[in-house]
């Protein structure tokens, strides 16, 4: 994930909806008082109450959250579909909320796309000519429009389908003309509304498969809003929480599903599958191994205070595995050595593998050795390991249990 060039930014930001979003109903938000009780006090409705987040350039940011959270507000105000009650929003250095007209506009059309749940592709003209359409308004060439097209939909796997009826195609062959037509234009950033939501679960998986490969290549700033934390969880590379228009917990996924800042938070992790999430790298220790032409004396002692060591080849490439038995098996031979004791059946994972990639090599009772990807060996994850971060987050989820019933 990025880590430094920041692209969007929200400051202090509220959104309330009423006839004086900037009287009663603000000094209430402002003080802390919540959404509902604003509401019974003002009759206003509190969209965003106090949020700041800042997104890095080429970053999947994700904010996930249940109907009246607020995500949806806080996506339309990066585009000024809200203008905001208070605070500013920057995107690329420019306050977005001081344009009006056809700066707006334009502004728009050169820096964003927009994904929306619902695919709002115009029926009566074909694939490609939804794809170029924005291009189109913008009087781009036709050839120049149509090429930019057909590279669109190479990206999302449709270029085969350029010249289909939309009505030929299925639910997530029209998602990703809609994604299509929002990449023609090769925008630095895409707003990503509940894009998927309106797919059966099988097709959404695919579809956020298919973005995550569509990121790899092209690296946009994706601002993504879900309610579905499985969904946010896989595909952000940080995920924001919120509730009731306020920011609950920002943090990666692992932080996120590991580190849960509230029982809120907690509540909702408890029913997430954390094997797939949760990285061998996050877990991975040293891995302290022994050198593949090691004197059998060496070898011994190594073993004497921990049941298996690593080999090593003189290139830092994983070659087997020691254990205390097979020291001890070997040790009546008549000239013991590392060769005769190692065994080269050694389970191995990447680091970037999932718990849920690896349980079955833990399942063989031996240490993992973690590889880089050029083979060598730069960490190793005990088989108990796995099992115990596997039940750690139901351990949290009751802790905050017992926090409130106390």
């Amino acid at each position: 994930m990025p880590a430094n060039e920041e692209i969007i930014r929200l400051e202090e930001v509220y959104k309330i909806f009423g006839p004086q979003p900037r009287g009663r109903a603000f000094d209430l938000a402002r003080s802390g008082v919540h959404k509902n009780e604003v509401q019974k006090q003002s009759g206003h409705v509190v969209g965003l109450s106090d949020v700041s987040f800042s997104i890095a350039k080429g970053e999947i940011f994700v904010v996930m959250g249940l109907s009246g959270s607020g995500k949806s507000t806080a996506i339309r105000t990066v585009n000024k579909l809200h203008e905001v009650t208070h605070g500013q929003v920057w995107v690329d250095g420019v306050d977005v909320q001081t344009l009006e007209g056809k700066s707006l506009q334009a502004f728009r059309r050169e820096k964003m796309g927009m994904v929306f749940q619902h695919f709002a592709l115009f029926p009566h003209r074909n694939v490609i000519e939804n794809v170029a359409y924005g291009l189109k308004v913008q009087k781009v060439a036709r050839e120049e429009r149509e090429a930019a097209a057909l590279r669109a939909l190479r990206l999302v796997g449709l270029e085969a389908y350029a010249y289909n009826a939309t009505s030929e195609l299925s639910g997530g062959m029209q998602q990703r003309v809609g994604l299509a037509r929002a990449l023609a234009s090769d925008p630095d950033i895409l707003l990503m509304d509940e894009a998927f939501s309106a797919l059966d679960p099988l097709i959404r998986r695919q579809m956020q498969d298919e973005l995550m490969a569509i990121q790899d290549e092209v690296h946009k700033t994706i601002l993504f809003i879900t309610h579905d934390l499985n969904e946010a969880l896989r595909i952000g590379d940080r995920v924001c929480i919120m509730k009731d228009g306020v920011i609950v917990q920002i943090g990666t996924p692992e932080e996120i599903l590991t580190e849960p800042a509230t029982g809120y938070v907690a509540e909702f992790v408890q029913d997430v599958d954390q094997g797939r999430v949760i990285k061998v790298e996050e877990i991975m220790t040293e891995p302290d191994p022994i050198q593949s032409n090691a004197e059998f004396d060496e070898v011994r002692n190594a073993v004497a205070g921990r049941a298996e060591v690593l080999v090593i080849d003189p290139a830092g490439a994983c070659c087997g595995l020691i254990t205390r038995g097979d020291v001890e098996r070997v040790s009546t031979q008549g000239t013991p050595s590392l060769a005769s004791a190692m065994r080269t059946d050694v389970p191995v994972a990447t680091g970037t593998q999932s718990l849920n990639e690896i349980y079955a090599e833990a399942g063989k009772g031996l240490p993992i050795a973690v590889l880089d990807g050029d083979g060598r060996l730069i960490g190793r994850v005990e088989p108990t390991d796995v099992l115990e971060e596997l039940g750690r987050v139901e351990a949290l989820t009751d802790a905050f249990e017992r926090e409130v019933y106390m």
